[in-house]
């Protein structure tokens, strides 16, 4: 009887003494390596490592993380999250609708019947209704748009989740995302826009993460995706897609040496766009990032999309599913500088190599090393040959040469890491 007590006392303490070795790792201090894509240039990007003890936090819901990011300032922090925080909630802590967020009279029944092209035409919205949506949207963007100021790490515990919220890093250096699992960045109360694309379209005003401005930034082993509220179950309106997402990770308005890796982008439409416009030269020298080891999968198009930028696009999985929706994966634009390799697609029948490339405006793309459903291809010859009739060619020079990067492997072998190590929760 004794024996089976003793038993019994040794792997109750069997469970309270786990071993170091199986301790979870602390990434909340990791720097990014000194040749690891642009944001290793110049002084590198370190986030929140130089953080005191006042200063790393562990949060659990939206108000410990608001108060952990002060208002985006430029202390040195590190904040971990911990479970699952969801952005559309109260002070209390209790959960908001959309319902909850309209006001001043405003009803999408109403909107439609004020707005509908048939009756209001090609005029941009205005009246009572574009107002309210406007105090509606304003109350949304209030609780869910969420600054990260320079110097700051954010970084996922053990499965942690952040839904419904929109990470802006905007005009801030020194930042590090990872290891989050970012989901549904939902937008209320998207505008009509009867002019865009000639046929009018619905503009939606989250980014799931948004670099505006920003200069240094990491982002690691994050997942990104629309989770909870998927676009293709949204209605039409207007003949056209209700959107409720914006992109999932936009590098825009000057923003310069940025790393993405490891991560995964999933289930969405327009998923990554480097670059603010066509016209907007202040993008011009700058908008330099690197992106390796990432995968896209059920992305519509922009993976990414880019204007002016020298953008190192090494080592991505691409997986577009039988039946999905699918336009392209690589946007070449405005003087943009393209420069891709040893990047894998997996796509079904429907999808031809050509369907990979779209152009507007571009005039070079850097390709090799690419494998299509595990075949090699001239991604470049094809695409010119395939568009010579619609199209100009694009060139193989876009005036550079990456020389920060990690280990560029085959696609082949990429293909297969990035399936297994990419995303939230898989930080070696």
């Amino acid at each position: 009887m004794r024996l089976r007590q003793v038993t019994v006392v040794a792997a109750a303490l069997g469970l309270l003494c786990v071993p170091a070795q199986a301790e979870a790792r602390d990434i909340s201090r990791d720097t990014l390596a000194a040749d690891d894509g642009w944001a290793a240039y110049g002084t590198g990007t370190t986030g929140g490592a130089a953080a005191d003890d006042a200063h790393v936090y562990t949060v659990t819901d939206r108000a410990g993380l608001v108060r952990a990011l002060d208002g985006g300032s430029d202390t040195p922090k590190i904040i971990k999250i911990a479970g699952t925080i969801d952005a559309n909630t109260d002070d209390d802590g209790d959960h908001l609708d959309c319902a909850d967020y309209a006001t001043d009279g405003y009803r999408l029944k109403k909107y439609l019947a004020a707005y509908d092209p048939r009756t209001w035409g090609s005029a941009k919205p205005s009246g009572p209704q574009e107002e309210a949506r406007q105090a509606s949207a304003a109350a949304q963007a209030e609780r869910i748009v969420l600054p990260v100021g320079s110097n700051t790490t954010i970084v996922g515990l053990d499965k942690a989740v952040l839904k419904g919220a929109s990470l802006q890093v905007r005009n801030a250096d020194n930042v590090i995302l990872r290891n989050l699992d970012l989901r549904d960045a939902y937008d209320c109360f998207p505008v009509w826009q009867p002019n865009t694309g000639g046929l009018g379209d619905w503009k939606t005003a989250y980014d799931t993460i948004w670099l505006n401005g920003a200069t240094h930034v990491w982002v690691d082993h994050v997942t990104a995706s629309d989770q909870g509220h998927p676009d293709s179950a949204e209605p039409t309106y207007f003949a056209r897609n209700y959107l409720r997402h914006d992109g999932l990770l936009d590098i825009t308005n000057g923003s310069d040496l940025v790393t993405v890796s490891w991560s995964r982008f999933a289930g969405h439409d327009k998923a990554m766009l480097v670059g603010s416009g066509d016209t907007a030269t202040g993008d011009r020298g700058k908008l330099r990032v690197t992106l390796h080891h990432n995968q896209f999968e059920s992305v519509v198009q922009r993976a990414p999309r880019v204007r002016f930028g020298q953008v190192h696009l090494y080592d991505n999985r691409y997986v577009v599913p039988e039946g999905a929706e699918y336009r392209y994966s690589l946007g070449a634009s405005t003087e943009s500088a393209l420069y891709a390799e040893n990047n894998a697609f997996h796509t079904p029948g429907h999808v031809e190599v050509a369907d990979l490339v779209k152009s507007w405006n571009g005039t070079a793309l850097h390709q090799s090393g690419t494998l299509f459903n595990g075949r090699p291809v001239d991604l470049l010859a094809i695409y010119n040959a395939y568009n010579s009739g619609s199209e100009r060619d694009l060139t193989a020079d876009v005036g550079w040469t990456p020389t920060l990067h990690t280990k560029i492997d085959s696609a082949a072998v990429a293909d297969r890491e990035v399936a297994r190590g990419a995303g939230a929760g898989r930080i070696p």
